[in-house]
């Protein structure tokens, strides 16, 4: 019994993953042939199928901002020798493979990952010695490369990759795309005399007009975690149905026999009209997982933004002498002088001691915020830097209801209580903005 090998290839620190494009077995060409695409005439040979690939499709869930993606293939020689399938896919460049497998019959191999010069080494030798082996390659940030070797007479070969790509809003418009096509690309080097790396250019490629020789199949489950506005897909005719308001599956109508030689793209928008917020579960064999998906409505209302207080933590110690605590004066006026009727807003200053303005925030009116200007201009500057007990004073100050409460410290930093402070602010950050 022939041994069966795979390798998946890794070049750099991410790659992609893909959808047909074509397929090819290189015979001998005249030396002066660019690498610039061409197609080939099917053989008259009939022991030879120059186009193994029979079908691919692909599985896709959708989780919140995650899609994880399952290809399969379906590689199969119907003519009488054993042949090598040299295929070129479309990738999508925020893309990570994570899975490669090859199955033959009943027997299941997994892919090991591996560097090029050594999967393709090892791949070689296992082709040379008339082993079933697969290798995929990354040619570009955008572009994979599939060898299957020694396909041999009536054998189906099914190969599956798996890779998840995060979905990024534009515009609040989700966008899942899945790659089908790799465009031809211009090429002024010679065949002969090209790296081995580059002669994935010369890869056959369907004409405008010509039918996919594969059958492809694609489908779309979302999960998105928040209801679902507007679903469309403007590249392919589809059905999709809903089993609630956040998730819906997405299918290929019948009607799309050709389906394969365009990319597939799909567009949905999220309710956006108030704050939405929802909890994917997922429930693991060692560790359970969770994704917190939140959106904000297109435009806010006033009726939405809470209240806004403001506390200011003024530095007054003696390092802050002279021009440290003139600047800081001019920055508290623009910033008090700059608050809504609608904000509160106290002043706490420190050195050794602390003092505050108020025992509770003010009406960011005229007269308080004079008041405000006049408490920190009387300020010289001296004393010790007790940066720790006057923001626990602040933190401690009678907070209104329905206000959210932002702490402001202008200081110069030169302290020796760092790691303290930051655990105080890491410790209240329910508490307030810091």
């Amino acid at each position: 019994m022939k041994k069966a090998i795979v390798w998946f290839v890794v070049l750099g620190m991410v790659i992609s993953c893909f959808s047909l494009t074509a397929a090819f077995s290189q015979p001998r060409e005249p030396e002066d042939r660019t690498l610039s695409p061409y197609f080939f005439i099917k053989s008259d040979d009939p022991g030879t199928d120059w186009l193994p690939l029979k079908s691919t499709s692909a599985s896709v869930t959708i989780s919140g901002v995650i899609a994880d993606v399952q290809v399969t293939q379906a590689y199969k020689n119907e003519g009488k020798k054993p042949i090598e399938a040299i295929y070129v896919f479309p990738a999508s460049t925020r893309a990570a493979v994570y899975g490669m497998k090859m199955t033959i019959g009943e027997r299941v191999i997994e892919a090991k990952i591996k560097k090029k010069d050594e999967a393709r080494r090892e791949y070689e030798q296992a082709r040379d010695e008339g082993k079933s082996a697969s290798l995929l390659e990354q040619q570009r940030p955008n572009v994979f490369q599939m060898n299957v070797a020694n396909i041999m007479p009536g054998d189906t070969i099914h190969v599956e990759l798996k890779y998840t790509e995060l979905l990024v809003p534009t515009d609040r418009v989700y966008e899942f795309i899945y790659p089908t096509v790799v465009g031809p690309r211009y090429s002024n080097q010679s065949a002969e005399t090209a790296s081995p790396s580059e002669l994935w250019v010369a890869n056959p490629y369907l004409h405008a007009g010509e039918a996919p020789p594969y059958a492809f199949d694609i489908n779309v489950t979302i999960a998105a975690g928040m209801p679902i506005r507007e679903l469309a897909c403007p590249s392919h005719t589809v059905n999709a149905t809903y089993s609630g308001p956040s998730v819906a599956n997405v299918s290929l109508d019948t009607s799309e026999t050709q389906g394969g030689k365009r990319d597939y793209i799909l567009h949905y928008r999220l309710d956006g009209n108030r704050i939405q917020s929802g909890l994917l579960l997922y429930e693991g064999e060692e560790e359970n997982f969770f994704l917190l998906m939140m959106q904000p409505p297109k435009k806010v209302t006033k009726a939405n933004i809470p209240g806004r207080e403001y506390i200011f933590i003024v530095d007054v110690s003696g390092s802050m002498h002279g021009f440290p605590l003139d600047i800081s004066k001019k920055l508290l006026k623009n910033l008090i002088g700059s608050l809504r009727p609608t904000d509160r807003f106290n002043v706490l200053l420190f050195s050794g001691g602390s003092s505050v303005m108020s025992g509770e925030s003010l009406p960011a009116n005229a007269e308080n915020i004079q008041q405000a200007i006049h408490f920190i201009e009387r300020q010289r500057g001296g004393g010790g830097t007790e940066l720790l007990p006057a923001m626990k004073r602040a933190l401690a100050l009678k907070k209104p209801e329905n206000y959210s409460r932002t702490i402001v410290v202008v200081t110069d930093g030169y302290v020796t209580v760092e790691e303290e402070v930051f655990d105080l602010i890491r410790n209240n950050l329910e508490s307030a903005n810091m």
